[in-house]
């Protein structure tokens, strides 16, 4: 994959389709953008794409693979595959229902009681790693009126596939290989970590089946020129211990680590985890989630995690308490969902310092559509849907991107990407120098002779990107 600026987006939130897409992209962000990670683009029953019915074809509201092809021409893609689930009403679980539970797709699905050996006991049901409040099942009915419990770790609209069985894993395996073979350069391995369930554990992470299954998905690509970057949000030691068997991972610990250096003018933990982040990372500050809390576990003392979340509850309206409540479904207790640049403020300087240090970190920066445009907190779609995620989903028109991206600070984020995903240093050496205060942060990289470093101060979010003597931008 480039080495430069990709962006995250669904496929109607630039437009209404993947052909609205194009143009946008082609029109105000034909330099700035090496590679694009579409959000699910297929047919789905729920959670934005994230409950597919299959990966044979494109969602027809969206446009056709021939869209897809089209990106791909420009832009080194990334597709999601959701490794731990499928939709309620896909074919896959139809089938299943009107053959009966005693078909052999029936292991395409996990039977919950048969998992057990009956019903579980609370003990075991307490140690399960759960991001939400209730037991691991859903009810099912068949056609003959009888009712199974199935597995189901999210919403009922996700129902947990079997990656276990032969049946399973061909399953998966040909569904990887089809993206692949529709371009895609990465995969994303959604929900990586809940795949493998196993008695008397957590069924998070299972070690060592979950290395068998990663290494198996990995093979299954290979051939096709294709990698798969496994999605966790947990303890940072996992992330090391992906990238230390040679595994990209994602950087989920950066957004807060990022806040609390902008809130309270200090980079010591920033800058002690540049020093032993994975290389072969991807960056990010914001995605279709919330701002993950677990990720900086252990990265930041607990009083800093707890002093940066309520400095963030304080930017007002946006982030009250009360879009955490029953009345707003979200993500999980983990993630607090607001846009970056709300969450930040609306402060350009101190945005736009965000972005230069991200894309100066190590790793390839990812940029999510609503960041890209310095969004606001959707509040009117939050209200609409009473999804707390919506927050950060705005649907933008042509128009509406046509208004954004004159705004100063977007004229300033689009050189910024621009310099990221064209300058030849950062395909060198990161070095990462020692201010002798805590409010500063000097990064060079260094690549056959061309370096570029960036001064940044956390204190006046004021920033300078320099190769040599000469002054390559200023804020």
């Amino acid at each position: 994959m480039k080495n430069g600026v990709m962006l995250i987006t669904y496929p109607d939130s630039l437009g209404s389709n993947l052909s609205d897409l194009e143009a946008i992209l082609s029109k105000h962000f034909s330099k700035a953008l090496t590679s694009l990670h579409i959000l699910p683009f297929f047919s789905s029953s729920g959670d934005r794409g994230f409950a597919p019915y299959t990966y044979e074809q494109v969602d027809p509201a969206f446009g056709t693979w021939e869209d897809i092809d089209n990106l791909a021409k420009t832009y080194d893609l990334m597709f999601d595959y959701m490794i731990n689930h499928i939709s309620a009403q896909s074919p896959l679980l139809r089938n299943y229902l009107a053959e009966g539970p005693d078909s052999p797709n029936k292991d395409y699905f996990i039977d919950y009681e048969a998992f057990w050996g009956g019903e579980p006991t609370e003990e075991q049901i307490l140690k399960i790693y759960k991001r939400k409040p209730k037991d691991p099942y859903t009810t099912v009915t068949f056609s003959n009126g009888e009712q199974k419990k199935l597995w189901c770790t999210f919403s009922e609209e996700q129902i947990d596939l079997n990656v276990q069985t032969e049946l399973g894993v061909t399953f998966l395996e040909s569904n990887l290989v089809n993206l692949a073979k529709h371009g895609a350069k990465f995969i994303r391995l959604d929900a990586f970590a809940y795949a493998i369930k196993k008695k008397e554990s957590d069924c998070f992470f299972v070690e060592p089946e979950t290395w068998y299954l990663l290494a198996r998905c990995r093979r299954a690509v290979r051939e096709y020129g294709a990698d798969v970057l496994p999605e966790i949000h947990e303890h940072y030691s996992i992330q090391l211990k992906l990238s230390s068997n040679s595994y990209p991972v994602y950087d989920f610990a950066l957004p807060m680590l990022m806040l609390n250096a902008l809130y309270f003018h200090q980079t010591q933990h920033l800058k002690n985890w540049f020093a032993i982040c994975p290389r072969n990372q991807h960056t990010t500050l914001d995605t279709h989630d919330g701002i993950g809390i677990v990720d900086v576990y252990g990265l930041l003392p607990d009083e800093e995690i707890e002093a940066t979340k309520e400095h963030l509850y304080a930017y007002g309206a946006n982030v009250k308490r009360i879009y955490n409540s029953e009345t707003y479904n979200n993500l999980d207790i983990y993630q607090i969902n607001c846009t970056y640049y709300s969450a930040l403020g609306e402060n350009d300087r101190a945005y736009l310092l965000a972005r230069a240090v991200q894309f100066f970190s190590p790793g390839i920066p990812q940029i999510y559509y609503v960041g890209m445009l310095a969004g606001s907190n959707d509040l009117e779609l939050l209200e609409e849907t009473k999804e707390g995620r919506n927050i950060n989903r705005h649907y933008y028109t042509k128009e509406e991107v046509d208004e954004a991206v004159q705004r100063p600070v977007v004229v300033a984020l689009r050189l910024l990407m621009e310099l990221r995903s064209s300058h030849p240093a950062f395909d060198g050496i990161f070095e990462m120098e020692e201010p002798t205060d805590e409010e500063h942060l000097i990064i060079t990289w260094e690549h056959r002779g061309r370096t570029i470093t960036l001064t940044a101060d956390f204190k006046t979010y004021s920033f300078t990107i320099h190769e040599g003597e000469h002054t390559l931008m200023r804020l």
